[in-house]
């Protein structure tokens, strides 16, 4: 069996709900406020062990409370980190979440996940035939660069999740196995082109997220369409990290494209009826049985 290894963001959310979510200049009363931990990286992560992964979580902490927070949490889920550093000068990345009217608005403040950079005498150590690469934009493009392009010398499968949008460039894209953008990620990334014509373009490759519409991916012949389930939702956050976690656990253990886009799209699903990032993400009996009513 393959291990996921995760390199990506480690942060605190400080997460406000709110009936509204403010506009510029505007102030609201909120209703709550609470910290939990976060960061796309290590969602993916907690997401991959709870679903029933072997997760080793690569990337930087700060030497303050968060970080020692967030590294606890992590032990808490069986997510390896051996090779999370605990950077002396610098604090914990942080998210900034405003859940208002059954959807969310993010500021990221990267810090101690800006110093996740490697020398390829040092990635040599981390990756092999073994493992099986989840990347996301919230460390440096270079260092995704540098990834992408060792783990496609060596045959190493890379799912990369571009997010925050930002532009990616083209060998990036040729080099991953897996790109998992949303619909507005998508557009970003291809300029505007219409989501079915890209996805002509990299047949089972680019996955596009819909929300509440599914996904969809080409197969070599047509596009396929995943319809998502109906949730109670409570909190979405966290719910295209569930995704992307579930999707590499599905693969790992060779299942057919179709039947780890159904996986991962009923995890993210169940993933958005509890609160927090990592709070509402369901292990795997609970999508095991609720594929059976699917």
């Amino acid at each position: 069996m393959k291990r996921i290894v995760v390199i990506g963001s480690i942060s605190m959310d400080l997460v406000v709900t709110s009936d509204k979510r403010p506009q510029a200049g505007e102030t609201v009363i909120g209703e709550s406020f609470r910290t939990v931990p976060g960061g796309k990286g290590a969602n993916q992560a907690v997401a991959a062990s709870k679903l029933g992964g072997t997760v080793q979580m690569v990337g930087c902490v700060g030497s303050d409370p968060f970080g020692q927070q967030v590294v606890e949490n992590f032990k808490r889920h069986d997510v390896d980190v051996t090779h999370v550093q605990i950077i002396r000068d610098e604090v914990t990345g942080t998210a900034h979440i405003v859940l208002a009217e059954e959807d969310n608005s993010i500021v990221v403040v990267q810090s101690a996940n800006k110093r996740v950079v490697f020398t390829n005498e040092e990635l040599e150590h981390l990756l092999d035939e073994q493992a099986f690469v989840l990347l996301q934009l919230e460390i440096p493009i270079e260092t995704v660069k540098q990834v992408t392009s060792y783990c496609k010398a060596k045959g190493i499968p890379v799912l990369l999740n571009p997010a925050p949008s930002q532009p990616l460039p083209p060998e990036v894209i040729e080099n991953v196995t897996y790109l998992t953008p949303n619909e507005h990620e998508c557009r970003d990334l291809f300029n505007g082109i219409s989501v079915d014509d890209v996805l002509k373009r990299y047949p089972n490759k680019l996955l596009v997220t819909e929300g509440v519409h599914g996904v969809r991916f080409h197969d070599g012949r047509d596009v396929r369409h995943v319809p998502a389930i109906r949730a109670n939702v409570v909190d979405t956050t966290g719910a295209g990290d569930t995704f992307n976690g579930a999707l590499a656990v599905s693969l790992i253990e060779q299942d057919d494209l179709e039947t780890a886009v159904r996986f991962a799209v009923v995890a993210s699903g169940m993933s958005v009826e509890g609160f927090g990032a990592q709070g509402g993400m369901p292990t795997r009996q609970d999508v095991q049985q609720r594929l059976e009513r699917v």
